[in-house]
Order: structure tokens, then sequence, then C-alpha cells
């Protein structure tokens, strides 16, 4: 047993190491350990007495507390009884959602650190928090408006579900498996919720033991799964994060290798980069996919024997080098400079988990799988160069900063010295800010890692200094962004280093380095750094003093603020850093600036008197002798020969300087203050009678410093070092503390403590300039007035102690008033109660009468223990309240238009109520400011609390501040009471500023005391519903109301509060004034955004009773009670029931209210529609609305009014689903239906696709249920997703219709408001009123089919059956034959609308009348359809969706018979059968694998129509035929599919597409004389332009025109499939590549030529597998043997982005030696055309790295390039292929320039040079020349002058001669 478990009794979990700095430490732990058997016992209670919306919410707010403070510093015993004890109450099934959240919310925090609990100490069930999750994603309810959601919830619920999978059962995974495989139908959108719970809930991180019952389950299906998709789709993300979650859990369990390749090019597939010259570019829609699971995954799958990720990770930063460059911006760079930060972080946490984390209860990284040294030192070079690229580039220096400081910290000595040489260059220069600032950013990044590298970078610390004096010069006031950058660096050196002059230990040590005695003899140059500095700051201060203000003058603009704060905190940190001298003679020269300096006090003197406050707080005593007498004395003497001083309106500046730096000078540790004592209060008896307001400001500033100063706990040394920094160089040398991490364990902690003196001052200062202030104020009346100046003056004072001295403040003491209808009330126990959460948990007043006095606190020690009190003895805060109460009281009825005192008024109501020595917004910005530092500078690497020691020293502050936070009693009394009404007269005074900050104040009243609004919504809800209510009250209860956050009044969950609140706002109609219009609307707005469902009904179930009597069993601590009594028990059940009850009631008494108000005719129709508003949040999936609403939403569904009318037919649809019966299903045994039973199972557990035992619920012709027997037989499937992959455990179905509830039902059968429905649909006028209504268009042309209408008409047939079917036909007749001009589109949406709801509500209809319903509706369909408009397209469009949506195709077959009958009738002309087609499409995409026998109809149906004569149709069928084809895929070997196959398809149609081919080819020879290369003609080898078809006579033939349309039509299939299909390039698509590549540039046939090329630009963009490259190595080698020019040009474009978007895949040798066999074969091509494109394809090639610069083809092109030739000859006379040869050589060269555009390697200035030899060349070569070495010299002109150092002086002269010469420009 260990010291702690001793002391404590048992053994903390997780403890906050920070509480045991803390000066008072020694109290902290009696007192969490009191706190925690509190928690204990009342959070057990609270459950037990079924107090879980008050009680429990509120304890368990105090455990969450408890942790801020104390960690889990609780025994494991009780961290798992707070969990289970929160997991079961969580999973209350139908629990209130809010309550749920906080539940969940709390229970991750106490899951998060997974170290601290095994598997064995914790097992968490997944099914209920499925069934959780499954209600909150996949609500029914949620849609129709039934249930209301938090804003958060789905994301609270997904990050428990995270945090409790480690600790599932072994078991969970198979049973997991078993529920979500079924849905994993990749045609369905449900795969994508099977996916995400997949992805959420499967545990990745089983011991080795049990992995055959995890991973091992699902690992090959779901990876094959995910190669098996080759189109991105959305649900990939899924399947990413969790193989990304596998691999990090199993770091050398599992063989990746056969992988990596498939995981590197969807990650650089995802960033879609543009590759290549091709005009047209396809997005690939990669978005979706984020770059940080890759990286995971990536980085999980390195180390071990062979393994070859680094030389991926090398080759794809190689690939996306120039990508990087600042001179290419695009949508792409966010992305990849978001790989570029991610890699370095997610492999230094590798780094750290495997080297420098405690070992735990998890599974360990195996020895052979861990990252040796080598391997780390190739990541950080891997990644170095691309890093240093993107430094200078728009988006990516901070990012570049981030990974920078990473790799430093792995690899200092790889990283520093590059980058250094970036800095000082860019620091000596002037004119590129840019890159100065960018390198800045960077150093700063690494300087942690340079100071500290030792061995690894000894010289690092030898750059300290230079680095320091360099950066001087940025201290600038023209440049504002390179000044905060530079403070920011100096600020980041300075605080590392110790700024002490070193230089004696090199005569008085021994025990140097050479390196260290260097580095002390530099040291010296410190303490003119130090001055320099100085300078330059008071140079700033100089140039930044405010002459001339424009606008308001006492506020700094934002930069100056933060200049302000930067400049402060640098100089802070180089002073705390300093020995004494150092600090003395900056001290030195500070006071001569001070004392011979006079600026303005807005901006220079704020400026300087930061300086004098940084002195202050580092070497009080120093500073206060050299400063305090001097200003004291100056001052004083101002004041006594000028007496007019007191009196003046504006003060000199050199008064209000001196007042400035007085103030500052206050702000320190108040001990050192004492001996200034009398000289203090001397001064503060002139300046706090100032008139001038800036002066009295200042001087109340000064007042509050100095109590602060002596009333609070603080550390008083920040500095890198604990001991002095002036111990002599012998016992300590500074040099060897650089960059060292502060010591946890010893600290050296000096804090300053106020002591009794301090108190005695804090007495003093108060008695003489508090009490005198609080008189004045009680003496005020209406006779005996103040000046409103005066007033000011006296109300800023007492503000000012108010905020100084708060901290020695203590609450008064009062009795508690209770805001809430507790227990006491059924246990008929009266009870006192004083603390504030007792009055909030109903669940604390027990049976006995002694309740010990509880506060609202969780710390109570904070180190001071001096209050001080006034006039003997009375409390400060209610001396100041009774005299500011009374003030106020004369001000409201005498002085109401005082604006600035009520402001100041109510300053001081704030102090009194909230106050406590800390500011509660100070403190939140520290916090953030402090993690914001903290993740600057801490090392990731070796991670713990290896931080800096002023890090450390900010948090133990922070620490301290967090308990005084909470020390804060929080008891509601009648005195809060008061004040309370108070602020609420004020917020709703005439004026509205004055409003405005009493709201504001209230608002916090509200938020620090809970339920202390309730005291208010009596009078407000009086306020705004009484006529007599002036204005400005009105407008300011409104305000109220409204809030200032999300929640406010009107959002309570509460029926207490709506109930009086909703009607009370319905009525507010009494003011036509716009302004409050508006507000009301804000109001309403608000309310319906943010309301939440309040549940009527919250039961406690066992399990949570059961887990929280485990709390009182667990005894270290025991708890501060015992459980609860047997009788407290029962009554606790009682008290549950009688509440329900009384929230049903409620919840009725409400509805009815709102209807009364509505129905009553007394309200205006714009509060009618608010309160139809709030009448639809309160309809419930739970309980039936009201008769009575329900006869409202009847009328309001025809009012005249549109508004209403769409609120009436919402809530009708809401008010349907709520009457909808349950319909009984039955289970059935999937493998014994069909024809013969018994069907066999598939062979493998899992065979997606077709098989024998899911054929028979498939869509066939031949066997079709039209007959009742065969109908009643029939078994229905209705979602389309079961048994394609497999069946579920227990399969169930719909029951037969005679056990199903009764569909025609009589009058009397009905209730009461299902009644009031059927009357009205009854009545012929009803439905006539409402279809017309619904008929109108409400914006003209922007009317779309309405889903909500649809719903409704749905819900009304599925309830009602037929029986009202009669009064809407002759309607829906009459709309859907409606062929107007003006309202066609809208009376057919109408009659679409009705009648898709009742084709969808007759799916439980028996026979007869499904038939008899089809029989009526089918010729009015097809009518319509061959009637199509462009109007009504979309809308017909979505109807067939509708319709067939989730219907099993059996179900409804008459429909799809007629929509398969003859779609090509040629009706409406070739839009009407374009339509059809669209009708036919959209209908079959529902059904997708279940209507194979139809998409095999349809396909023998379309084959004699590929040729269609019109373009939209064939446009049409192209899409149609790519969903036909969309099934044949196989997501595993063994998958089958009987669906029509594209390669037969394209088998087909091949012969036919290569005869158009042919022709084609045949057409150019003719066109350019007979052949189609010439090898003759030189002009055609510099122009490469075909003879223009002048006078083509001959028409082309029919059958050349039939081939075109043909292949169009298959080329928009392509393309469609390409995109959508899952397997985008199989080998029948490769086939038609030399087609595509022919027919590409068709210059005849504009239509054709861009489907080619579309079609082509889809399909090298497509991923490919392995086993499909042969096959398109040997097309494209056909294609490069055709005779067309512009196909073998084509293939190159293909080439190059096939290659770069399957980069990793294309890496095997043997496609290397293809692809560059065809590249070196092409760029000697006949043609000049195909021989530059294949330069450029050459030139990507080399770019991306793909293939090699190797000298075997340097050589290669240098002697083509050198193939003789005259030069004297004209060129028609030169030999044709030598002048080919010589060209190909040179375009090879020129290859070699253009793959570095932004670098000159070393071979590069010899090429260069070689291609100087060819500038006089021949054309084309003379133009390759030219054109290479100006796009040389565009692409390099940036960074010319670091490139030119690579070249000889010659050959600058010769490159130089050659670039400006006038041959360049000839």
């Amino acid at each position: 047993m260990d010291d702690r478990e001793q002391l404590l009794g048992f053994k903390p979990q997780k403890e906050i190491i920070y509480n045991k700095l803390l000066p008072y430490n020694e109290a902290i732990d009696a007192e969490s350990n009191d706190v925690l058997a509190e928690i204990k016992a009342n959070l057990g209670r609270s459950v037990q007495l079924r107090d879980l919306k008050v009680g429990a919410g509120h304890w368990f707010g105090q455990l969450s507390r408890y942790i801020r403070l104390y960690g889990l510093k609780f025994s494991k015993e009780d961290h798992v009884n707070f969990i289970h004890l929160l997991y079961e109450l969580t999973v209350i099934p139908d629990l209130e959602l809010s309550l749920v959240s906080k539940f969940a919310t709390q229970l991750s925090h106490l899951l998060k650190k997974k170290k601290l609990l095994s598997r064995e100490d914790l097992t968490l069930q997944w099914k209920p928090l499925h069934n959780l999750l499954e209600s909150v994603l996949y609500s029914r309810y949620e849609q129709h408006g039934l249930q209301l959601f938090p804003g958060n919830i789905e994301t609270v619920l997904k990050t428990l579900v995270k945090d409790c999978r480690t600790y599932f059962p072994a078991e969970s995974t198979q049973e997991m498996l078993d529920e979500w495989r079924p849905l994993l139908c990749p045609f369905d959108i449900t795969v994508i919720k099977g996916l995400q719970y997949l992805d959420l809930f499967l545990p990745t991180n089983l011991p080795e033991q049990e992995m055959d019952k995890g991973f091992r389950l699902w690992f090959k299906e779901l990876i094959d799964m995910w190669d098996s998709f080759h189109n991105n789709p959305s649900w990939e993300k899924c399947l990413i994060n969790l193989m990304s979650r596998l691999a990090h859990s199993n770091i050398g369990y599992i063989d990746w290798s056969p992988y990596v390749p498939k995981v590197f090019t969807r990650l650089l597939r995802s960033f879609d980069l543009p590759v290549g010259t091709q005009n047209v570019q396809v997005s690939r829609n990669n978005n979706r996919v984020e770059i940080e699971p890759f990286i995971i995954w990536i980085v999980s799958c390195m180390g071990g024997e062979g393994n070859t990720v680094q030389e991926h990770i090398d080759m794809l930063f190689k690939t996306l080098q120039n990508f990087y460059h600042p001179s290419n911006l695009g949508k792409w760079n966010i992305k990849l400079s978001s790989l570029l930060m991610t890699f370095p972080k997610v492999f230094i946490n590798r780094i750290n988990r495997e080297r420098y984390r405690k070992p735990t209860w998890m599974k360990q990284i195996p020895e052979s799988h861990k990252l040796t040294d080598a391997e780390i030192t190739k990541f950080v070079e891997g990644m170095k160069n691309t890093v240093f690229t993107c430094m200078f580039s728009k988006y990516g220096s901070q990012d570049s900063a981030v990974a920078l400081r990473h790799l430093s910290t792995m690899r200092p000595e790889l990283i520093v010295p590059p980058l250094l040489e970036k800095m000082y260059p860019a620091m000596e220069t002037l004119i590129e800010p840019h890159r100065l600032i960018a390198c800045m950013n960077c150093v700063v990044s690494v300087v942690r890692a340079m100071l500290s590298a030792g061995k690894w970078y000894p010289e690092g610390r030898s750059h300290l200094l230079p680095l320091l004096n360099l950066s001087l010069p940025g201290i600038d006031p023209n440049d504002f962004k390179k000044c905060l950058v530079t403070f920011q660096m100096i600020s980041t050196f300075v605080s590392l280093v110790p700024i002490v002059d070193c230089s004696e230990a090199i005569h008085s040590r021994t025990d140097l380095t050479e390196e260290e005695r260097e580095l002390c003899s530099a040291t010296a140059q410190f303490e003119d750094f130090v001055l320099q500095f100085l300078d330059r700051i008071f140079a700033l201060i100089e140039n930044s003093a405010q002459e001339h203000v424009h606008g308001e003058q006492d506020k700094l603009n934002t930069e100056q603020m933060i200049v302000e704060k930067a400049l402060a905190s640098t100089f802070t940190s180089v002073l705390q850093q300093s020995s004494t001298p150092i600090f003395l003679s900056a001290l030195r020269r500070l006071h001569t600036f001070i004392t011979g300096s006079v600026y303005e006090s807005r901006v220079g003197g704020r400026y300087a008197g930061n300086l004098v406050r940084a002195a202050q707080q580092v070497n009080p005593k120093e500073t206060l002798k050299m400063f305090m007498d001097n200003i004291c004395d100056s001052l004083l003497s101002q004041i006594h020969s000028h007496e007019e001083v007191l009196q003046a309106e504006r003060l000199d500046d050199g008064f209000l300087w001196n007042l400035l730096m007085f103030s500052q000078l206050l702000r320190c540790n108040g001990s050192q203050l004492l001996p200034y004592k009398s000289k203090i209060v001397d001064v503060f008896t002139y300046i706090l009678r100032l008139k001038c307001v800036q002066g009295y400001e200042i001087a109340g500033k000064s007042l509050m410093y100095i109590l602060r100063g002596l009333t609070l706990t603080f550390p008083m040394n920040y500095a890198s070092v604990s001991g002095s920094l002036d111990r002599p160089v012998t016992e300590y040398l500074a040099i060897r503390e650089w960059a060292k991490p502060g010591d946890i364990d010893d600290l050296g902690l000096e804090w300053h403590e106020p002591c009794q003196e301090e108190t005695d001052f804090v007495q003093e200062l108060l008695e003489k300039f508090l009490v005198p202030e609080l008189d004045t104020l009680k003496q005020i009346s209406a006779e005996n007035t103040v000046p409103r100046e005066d007033l000011l003056r006296r109300l800023n004072i007492i503000m000012e102690c108010l905020n100084g001295a708060g901290g020695v403040l203590p609450m008064w003491q009062g009795e508690h008033i209770s805001m809430l209808l507790t227990s006491s009330h059924f246990l008929h126990t009266s009870v006192g109660l004083s603390p504030a959460h007792v009055i909030m948990c109903r669940s604390l007043l027990l049976v006995k009468e002694e309740i010990s006095s509880l506060r609202d606190w969780i710390a109570k020690s904070c180190g001071n223990n001096y209050e001080v009190t006034v006039s003997g003895g009375q409390n400060v805060r209610v001396a100041v309240v009774e005299a500011v109460r009374h003030l106020l009281g004369y001000m409201l009825s005498c002085s109401e238009d005082d604006t600035k005192s009520f402001h100041r008024l109510l300053r001081i109501y704030e102090s009194v109520l909230f106050f406590h020595g800390i500011p509660e917004l100070d403190f939140d910005a520290r916090w953030k400011s402090f993690h914001a530092v903290k993740k600057a500078l801490e090392d990731k690497m070796r991670g713990g609390k290896n931080h800096l020691r002023a890090i450390l020293v900010d948090r133990v502050l922070l620490q301290h501040q967090m308990r005084c936070l909470q020390k804060t009693d929080r008891s509601f009394t009648a005195r809060h009471q008061e004040l309370l009404q108070d602020l609420y007269k004020v917020s709703i005074s005439r004026y509205s500023e004055v409003r405005k900050k009493a709201q504001s104040v209230l608002f916090q009243h509200f938020h620090s005391y809970p339920y202390s609004y309730r005291t208010l919504v009596d009078p407000l809800v009086e306020k705004i519903i009484s006529p007599d209510t002036p204005e400005h009250e009105f407008q300011g209860a409104l305000y109220v109301i409204l809030g200032n956050s999300k929640r406010n009044i009107a959002t309570k969950r509460s029926w207490e509060i709506i109930s009086k609140v909703w009607p009370a706002i319905t009525q507010a109609q009494h003011s036509e004034k716009p302004s409050i219009l508006n507000l009301i609307d804000q109001i309403v707005s608000k309310t319906v955004k943010n309301a939440e469902t309040i549940e009527i009904k919250i039961e406690v179930n066992e399990a949570s009773l059961a887990a929280a009597g485990s709390l009182f069993e667990s005894q270290n601590p025991p708890p501060a009670q015992g459980p609860c009594s047997s009788t407290e028990l029962q009554a606790a059940i009682q008290h549950e029931s009688s509440t329900n009850d009384k929230c049903l009631r409620m919840y009725t008494d409400l509805v009815a209210k709102l209807v009364e108000l509505v129905t009553g005719g007394n309200i205006r129709w714009k509060f009618c529609q608010i309160g139809m508003e709030f009448l639809s949040l309160l309809i419930r999936h739970d309980t039936p609305l009201p008769t009575c609403a329900v006869e409202l939403l009847v009328q309001k569904c025809v009012d005249d009014s549109l508004y209403l009318r769409k609120i009436g037919v919402a809530d009708m649809l809401a008010v349907q689903k709520q009457q909808k019966r349950p319909h009984k299903k039955i289970k059935v045994d999937p493998t014994k239906q069909g024809e013969g039973t018994g069907v066999t199972a598939p062979s493998h557990s899992f065979s997606p696709g077709d098989r024998p035992d899911n054929s028979w619920h498939k869509y066939n012709s031949q066997n079709l249920p039209d007959t009742q027997e065969k109908w009643e037989q029939l078994v229905v499937v209705e979602k389309t997703h079961w048994g394609y992959y497999t069946w579920p455990k227990e399969l169930e179905t719909y029951a037969p219709h005679n056990e199903q509830p009764k569909l025609n039902r009589s009058r009397e059968e009905l209730s009461e408001s299902e009644r009031v429905i059927y009357d009205a649909y009854m009545d012929k006028e009803y439905v006539q009123k409402m279809v017309d209504f619904l008929a109108l268009e409400e914006n003209k042309n922007k009317d779309k089919f309405s889903q909500k209408k649809m719903t409704l008409f749905k819900g009304l047939f599925r309830n009602y059956g037929d029986c009202l079917l009669g009064n809407f036909k002759p309607h829906i007749e009459r709309l859907i034959s409606d062929t107007s001009h003006d309202k066609h589109d809208s009376s057919q949406r109408c009659a679409m609308e009705i009648l898709a709801g009742i084709l969808r509500g007759s799916k439980h209809w028996p026979y007869q009348q499904t038939k008899a319903l089809w029989d009526w509706a089918l010729p009015l369909i097809k009518t319509a359809v061959n009637n199509l408009t462009v109007s009504t397209l979309s809308d017909w469009s979505t109807f067939f969706t509708s319709v067939s949506e989730s219907r099993d195709p059996r179900k409804i077959y008459w429909f799809y018979e007629m929509l398969m009958d003859n779609p090509l009738n040629g009706e409406g002309g070739s839009f009407g059968d374009a339509g059809r087609f669209l009708m036919v499409q959209n209908a079959l995409l529902q059904q997708e694998w279940r209507v194979g026998d139809l998409q095999r109809r349809l396909l023998t149906y379309l084959t004699p129509h590929f040729a269609h004569t019109y373009k939209n149709v064939r446009d049409r069928m192209g899409s149609l035929l790519s969903d036909v084809f969309i099934l044949d895929y196989k997501m595993f070997p063994w998958s089958t599919s009987t669906s029509p196959s594209r390669k037969g398809f394209i088998d087909q149609v091949l012969p036919q597409l290569h005869k158009l081919k042919d022709l084609t080819i045949e057409e150019a020879q003719h066109q350019n004389g007979g052949s189609i290369e010439t090898s003759s003609s030189t002009d055609k080898l510099e122009s490469g332009v075909e003879k223009m078809d002048i006078d083509n006579q001959s028409e082309e033939s029919e059958e050349r025109k039939e081939l075109t349309r043909l292949c169009k039509t298959v080329m928009k299939c392509i393309t469609s499939c390409i995109s959508r299909t899952f397997n985008t390039a199989p080998p029948e698509i490769i086939h038609l590549l030399p087609i595509m590549c022919t027919l590409e540039s068709e210059s005849k046939d504009e239509e054709l030529n861009t489907d080619c090329t579309v079609a082509l630009a889809s399909l090298s963009q497509a991923l490919i597998q392995p086993e499909v490259i042969p096959v398109i190595l040997h097309t494209i080698k056909n294609v490069t043997g055709l005779q067309s020019w512009h196909a073998r040009s084509a293939i190159l474009g293909y080439i190059q982005v096939m290659v770069f978007c399957n980069f990793f895949t294309m890496q095997d040798p043997k496609h290397k030696e293809n692809i560059k066999e065809i590249v070196m074969h092409l760029i000697c091509d006949d043609k000049l055309e195909v021989r530059e494109m294949a330069c450029i394809t050459l030139s990507g090639l080399l770019q991306c790295g793909y293939l090699e610069m190797n000298q075997d083809l340097l050589d290669h092109f240098e002697r083509l390039s050198g193939t003789k030739i005259s030069k004297r000859m004209k060129s028609e006379n030169l030999p044709v292929e030598k002048l080919i040869q010589r060209h190909a050589g040179v375009l090879g060269l020129s290859a070699y320039v253009q793959a570095y555009p932004y670098d000159v390697p070393e071979f590069m200035p010899q090429i260069l040079m070689d291609l100087s030899n060819h500038v006089n060349d021949p054309q084309p070569i003379q133009m390759t020349v030219k054109k290479t070495l100006s796009n040389f010299r565009r692409t390099h002109h940036d960074n010319w002058h670091d490139h030119k150092l690579m070249f000889t002086d010659d050959q600058l002269v010769i490159l130089t001669d050659l670039l400006v010469s006038p041959n360049y420009y000839a």
C-alpha cells in the first residue's frame, strides 16, 4: 500500500497532480473525501428517490466539477460504480433526450482514460446503446415532428459508443455482424446505416487470445468489400475509418502488405488533382473522404521486416511535391496542407506510444514491428523537402510550421540546419516580408528542438543570439504582421533560455566542452540584446502614440490591442528570464525613458505602463525602489502646486502619464507595497476625487490593482529555472538549463499568500474610500441630490473596490428560498433548507429533520482564510447592497435618464453577486490561451508533463483559480431575491441601453443561480398579457424571455413554465410597433428551433436502482448518508406516478388553452399563426393529440391563410402517424420459400448477389400474384435490401390480411379524434375545398412534388382504407387531365401527390380493393405519361420514385407491367419517349436487384433502338443502360449475378463500333490524299494541320449515320457506368479504348467528339485493378499501331492520367517498362503532334517519379539529338527520318527540363546547354527549343537568385544570351 492509499483510504484512479503544488495542499485530501462521500450518497439517493431530472442531474454536475478539480480521485470500485449507474440511466427506454445527453456526456468523461480500467474490470452491453442510437439516428417520428431532439444528441451518442466499445464483451462482434450484415446491400441506402454501425460499434482492440472472436471474423470480408467499391461511394469513409482504427489497435498483428498500394492509390486519388493537358477534367467527388484516417492507417502499417510503406510514402511526396509549390494554387491546397501537418503528428504519436508511454493492460506493439531509428530518419528525410517547398505557400505556412515542429523533435539535425539556411538570407533582406514571416513562424516552431538537441545537433544553441539580434529590426510599427511574428519569436526564444552572462565560466570552470566555451563567451551579448530590444520598443511606443484621434478615443483598435498584449508578454518574458544585473540595466534604461518622456495616455501611455507592470511583476522590490517615490512625489507636487487639477475636466498629458505609471506600479504582490503604504494612501486621497473622467477611472483601476495585489494568492516566479539566476557560474551554469523542461516534482514554487498586515491594509483602504461613498449614497433623495458626474465617480470607486477585494468579501448568510416543489410535499416532512443544491434537489429532502448544511461548492480551501468587513463587522457586500438598492429606488423614480450611472450601478450589482476574486470570463480566456501555448511548445514525442516550467507554473495557478471559482456558495436567499427583482425592474425600464445591461446581468443571475428565473415567470407573463403594460416594459419583458443564448425561458424543459409562457406569447398582441413584432418573431423562431420534446412520463427502471444501490456498498470513502428506507422508496414510486399524471394533465391543459386562444377569435392572424406553431411543437409520438386540437387542424387544412394551411397539413400528417395502428408481423424462414421448399442456403455464411435462397422474392414475369389465391399466399418482403447480402437471423414479414387490423371500419368503431378526420374527408365540400387549395401554385415555376402532402394522403388511406376514395376520384381525374397552358403543372402535381399517397397507403389493402385501385389508376397514369411537358417531367419522375420506393415489386406488378408496355411508342415525340424512359428508370432504380427480370426484358426491348434518331432519347437510353448494368457487380469472387451483363452488351456492339472506327480512318486517309501519314511533306511535319474538307460532296451514308448514333449511345452509357457502377474499369470497357481514341477527334460531328472525349477522360481517371493492367497495356499498344495519329496522340493523354490516378498499383517494373517503351516509341512518331504529346507525357511521368531520370535514358536522347543533318539544306529537302530522330532527341531533353518546373537538379545545366546547340536547327526543332527555354525562364523566375548558383559563369552567359537576345523575340 503506497502513501497515497494509506492517506486517502483507497488507491485513487488518477489525480490532478497540480493540487499537490498549491500552498494549502495539506487540506485538500480531507476536503475531497468529504465531497466525494456527499456526491456518492446524494447521487445514489437521487436515483433511488426517482428524481432524475433535478436531483441526479445536479449531483452528476457536482461529480463533473469534482473531476475537474481533483481528477478521477476515487477508487476503481467507485469508478466502475459511477460508470454502471450512468450507463443504466443513459439507456433507460424513452428517457427525455436532454437527460440522455447530460448522462452520456458525463459517462464519456469517465470512460476517456482507457488505461485505468481493463476489460476485466468493466463490461458494457452494446445492444441497449444500439437501440438508443437507432431511436435517434433513424427515428420514425422526428421527420414528422413527433419528436424534437437536442441539437448535439447525435454527436454525444456517437462519442459515447466510441468510448464504450472497448468494453463490449468478446461475443459482441459476432452478434453485431449477425445484426448488420443483412443491411449491406450496396445498391440500397441501408448500406450506409450498416457500415456506419459497424464503424461505430465493432471493437478492434481485443487481446490476442480473443482475436478469433474479434476482427478475424470480418477483416477479410470488409477489406475485400472496400476493394470492390471503385467509385468512391459516400459510405467508403466508414470502411476507411474502421480499417484505420483496426490497424492502429493491432500494429504487428495484421499483414497489410497486399493492401498498401491500394491504400496509397486511394489516398492520392482523394486529392482530385488536375493531371495532364486534357480540356475535360472529370471531378471524382472524393471530398467526402477525410485525410487523417488514411494517415493513421498508413503509419500503423509501418514497421517490420521487408515493410514497403516508407517507400510508398517517399513516392507519394515525390509525386505531390510540385503541387505544394507556392505557384500552384487550387482547391487541393487545403487538403494537401492537412496531409503535410497530419503525417508527422500521427507518426510522432506512434513513436511516443512505442518508446515513452508506460505499458498498460492494452496490447503492446511487438518488438519486431517497432519503428527503428533508421526508419524514423527515413521518414523525416522523405518529408523534409516537401515541407520546405510548402513553407512559403499562401495556405501552407502555418501547417508547415506544425509539421516542422514534429519533424525537428524527431530529427533536429536534419531539419534545423536547412531551415536556418533559409532563415538568415530572409532576415537580411527587406524586400520579401512574406518569406521572412514564413521563416520566423517555422523557426519558432522548431526552437525547442534546436536548443535541446544535445548530441544530435550541438551547434543548434550557437544560433540563438545571432537570430535574436537579427530579429530586432522586425519590431516595425509600420508592419503589423511582421511585428507580431517578431514578438512571438523573441518571446518563445527567451522563455526557453535564462538570460545570464556566463562568459566568466570560461576562466573559472574546467569541465566545459569546446561548444560550451563558445556559447559562454557568446552570452556576453545578452545584455546588449536586452538593451537594444528596449530601444526598439521605445521607438515603437514613440511611433504608436496617438496624436490625432478619429472616432472613439477610449478604446484601442484591434491591431493596437494585439500589439499591446504581444509587447507586454514579450517584455515580461525577457525580464523574467534575466539575471539581476541584466534586469537592473534594463530597469535603469526603462526608468530613464519613463521619467524623461511623456506621451498621450490612450496608446503610448498604455504601452509604456505595460513595461512598468512587467518590471514590477518580475522584481517588485527593485522596481518600486526606483519608481514609487519618484512617481508619488511628482503626482502630489502637481496636485499641491495646482489645486485646480482636482476640478479640471481635462488633465494634461504629464499628469495622466504619471497617474498611469502609478496605477501599473501597484500591480504586484501586496507585501512589497506595505513600506509605501502612507504615500500610496496620500495619493489615493487626492486622485480618487479627480473630476476628469479619464483621471478618476485610472485612479479607480489603481485602487482595484492594489486591492487585488493585497488579497489574491498567486505564484511569483515564472522563470524557466526554479532557483536563483544569480548563483555563481562555478555552481550553476545557465547554458546547461537552456530549453530544459520543468520538473513537476521539484517546481520550486514561491507563492504570494495574503498575510494579516495586508488584510489590515485592505480593511483600512475600504474604510477610508468605500464606506464614505456608501454613506453618501444612502443620503441621496429627491431633496438631497448629487451632481451626475460626481455620482458616477462615487459609483466607480465602489465598483473598483468590489472588483479588487472580491476575494476576501464573503457572501452574506441568509435563509434559503426554495424555487422548486420538492419531495418533502409527498414525504410529509417540513424541512428548513439553506444550501442551493438542496433547494434544487427534491431528492435531498429526506425524512429526517436534521439535514446537514450542504453548500453548492466543491472546493473549500483556497488559501486565503482572511475575511474583510466594514463598520464594525458588517458584511461588505451587504453594506454595498443596502446603499445601491436605496440609490436604485431613487434613480428609477427621479433620475431614469441617467444612463451612465445606471450602467455603473448595474456593474456594481454584477460584482456583488458574481465576483469573488477571479472573473470567470478572464479565467476562460486564460484557460484557452494556456492550452494554445502548451500545444505550441509541448514535446509530443516524449509526452508526459515534459513542459517548460513557466507552463507548469501557469497550470498550477489556473488550478488555484478554478478552485476559487468553485468555492462560491450559491445559496439563493431573500436578499438574492430582492436583487433579482431590482434587476428585473431595470430590465424593463425606459432606456434601451440601460435595459440591455440589466438584462445581461439578469441572465448571468439565471445562469449562476439555477431555477431563479422561476420567480420572474409570473410577473413576465402578467406584463406581456396585460394590454395596459407600457411599451418599454412590454419590450423589456419580451427581451427577458428571448434570452441571450440558444436556451431561454420559452424553451425550458418544464411543463409548468411553458404552460404559462407559450399562451402568454400567443396573446402578446397589443403593439403594432415593427420592432416589437420582430422581437416576438425572434422569440417564436428561437423556441421552434431549439424546442425539445419534454417527456410526460419518466420512469426509473430496476437496473438503474440496483446500480444506484451499489454506490452505498463502496466504503472508501463511506457515503455521507445511507440508502433510502423502504418507506422512502415506496413514497418515491407514488410521487413518480403522481408527477407523471400531473405532467399529462398540464400537457392536455396547455393544448386546450392554445386551441381556445386560436379558435376564440380574440387574437389577430399573426398570433393565430404563433399559437399554431406552438401547437405543432406539442404533437407527440407517445400521447394522442386531444380531439379539440385535431378538430382545429382539420379546419386549418382548408384555411384561407396559406401559412396556416401549411402548418395544418404538416400537423395532420403527424396526427395520421400517431393514429397508425400496428400491423402484426410473423417470422418466416427465407430458405423454405419459393416454388420448392428447402432451398439450400449459400455455402458461405454471406454470399452477396443472386442466390437460390433469395430468388423467391424477386420479380418474375412468369409468376405474378394475379389471382386472389396467389396474392394471399405471397410472402411479402417490402424492404429491398433484405436477402441481397445475407438473410437476418429472424426475418419478419406482415401476417396475412385477415390477421391485420380491420381496414374499412364503421364510424362507430373509430376513436373520437379519428371520427373528426373521417367526417371531414367524407364531406365532399371539404374535400373539394382542400383539393382546390392544394392545386394552387405557390411559387411560379418553383414548386416541386411535395413529399409531405403525399405522406398525408398515404396516412389517410392507410388508416381509413378505401372508404374515402370515392370523394377524391373525380378530383384526381379532373386534375390529371388538365392540359391548360397556365396551370396544368400545378393541377397535375396536386393529382400526383394525392394519387401517390393513395397508392402508397394501399400497402395493406386486400387483393380485390388493390386491383380495383390499380384498374382505376393505371389508365390515368398512362394518359398523363403520354402527355408529359417540360414543367411536369420532374414531378412525374418523383411520383414514380415515390410509388415504387420500399415496396415489394410483386405487389405492384400492374405498375411495372404498364411501364414496360412499349415506352418508345412515339406519343409526345422524342420528349415523350425520353420522359417515359426516365419514369422506367426511376421506378426500376428503387427496386435495385429484385427486378433483374424486368431489366433483362428492358435490355431486349432497347437493343433494336440503340441508334435512335433523337439525341435526348439516346442520352436517356445511355443513362438507363448504365442503371441496368449497375447490378453487374460481384462483391466477392464467389458472388453471383443474374442481371444483364455489361460484357455481353459491349461484345454485341463492339464489331459495329470497330466498323465506325475503320470508316473514320479511311475517310481521314481519303481526305489527306490517299495516305493517312505522309513521310515526304515537311509542311505536315511543321504544322500537322489536316487539309480542310472544303467540298465534301458525298453525303454520309445511312450506315455511317446509324453507326455514329449507336456510338453516341454507347459512350453515354460507358461514361455513366464509369461514374456510377462499383466496378469502374473492367476489361470489356477497356476494349473500347481504340474507338474512343480514334473518334475523340471527330471533326464532322461535334457531339460524337464530345461524348468520346468525356468517356475517355472518365476512363483515364477510373480506378484500375491489378488484374486489368495487362489488358490495358495490350490495348494501348494496339492503339499506338493505329493509322490515325489522333488516336496515338489521345492515347498518350490517357496514359499520363491513368498512371497518375493508379500510381501505386502501376509500380510493377514490367508495367513501367511497357509504359516507357510506348512513350519512347511515340516520341519518334512520324507525326509532329504525336511527338509533342509524347514529350508532355514523358515530362509528366518523370515529374511524378513514375519513370526514373537515369543516365541511359539521357544518353539515348543525347544520341538522338546528335543525329547529323545539314543545317544549310532547305528544310523541305531534309531527310525526314533524320529530322524526326533529331527532333525526338530534343523533345526528350525538353521533357527532362519540363519535369523540374521549380528546381534545377545537377544534370539540368548541361541539358540546357545541349538544347542551346539546337536553337538554330530547322523547324520544328527550333520552335521546341525556344518554347522549352521560354517555359524554363517563366517557371524559374521567382527563385532565380537561388537557381543560378547551379550554373557556371560560362553557362550563365550562354543562357542569358539565349533568353534575352533579339533571337528570343524573333
